[in-house]
């Protein structure tokens, strides 16, 4: 390495100086991702599936589900790094972001809801969903969230189908 002519201590300075957060930099990861559905007038599954950084994963089936109670499974690191990154768009700046009652202009009745948490080294971060809060101008964000059970083992946990 060539020498600049000014101690290192003070070039890695300059250096890191330098260094700036970027915008869509991914950010410390979470320890663990909870994803929650809420229940809708008819047949809507409602359950919660929790998994940690380790891979380590709960599903818990409470409603409209193909079974019923907590079901444990794995997943490797790189499915977990993929969960967060599908989630990341959407994860809020702050500790909360609601996106039901007041903060609706228009508000469809009867349709489940998503509950997303976080657990951030810093502190938890939640994002809750009710479907039917101004469905087209939050299209995106509804679609990101009905795609969650995708990327874990859990289709065969939720669908009642024979």
């Amino acid at each position: 390495m060539r020498s600049l002519g000014i101690g290192p201590i003070v070039a890695l300075a300059a250096l890191a100086g330098c260094a700036t957060a970027t915008e869509g930099a991914p950010g410390p990861a979470p320890a663990s991702i909870s994803y929650e559905t809420g229940p809708c007038f008819g047949a809507c599954p409602v359950y919660r599936v929790t998994v940690s950084a380790d891979g380590r994963g709960v599903f818990e089936g409470r409603r409209f589900t193909a079974v019923e109670g907590e079901r444990p499974f794995r997943i490797a690191p790189d499915r977990f790094r993929a969960l967060v990154a599908h989630l990341e768009p959407i994860r809020p700046a702050g500790a909360e972001m609601r996106y039901s009652g007041d903060a609706c202009e228009a508000m469809a009745t009867d349709l489940p809801s998503a509950e997303v948490t976080w657990d951030m080294p810093a502190g938890r971060q939640q994002l809750y969903f009710y479907h039917g809060c101004d469905m087209e101008k939050n299209r995106a964000i509804a679609e990101r969230l009905d795609a969650v059970p995708s990327l874990l083992p859990i289709a065969e946990l939720i669908s009642q189908d024979d």
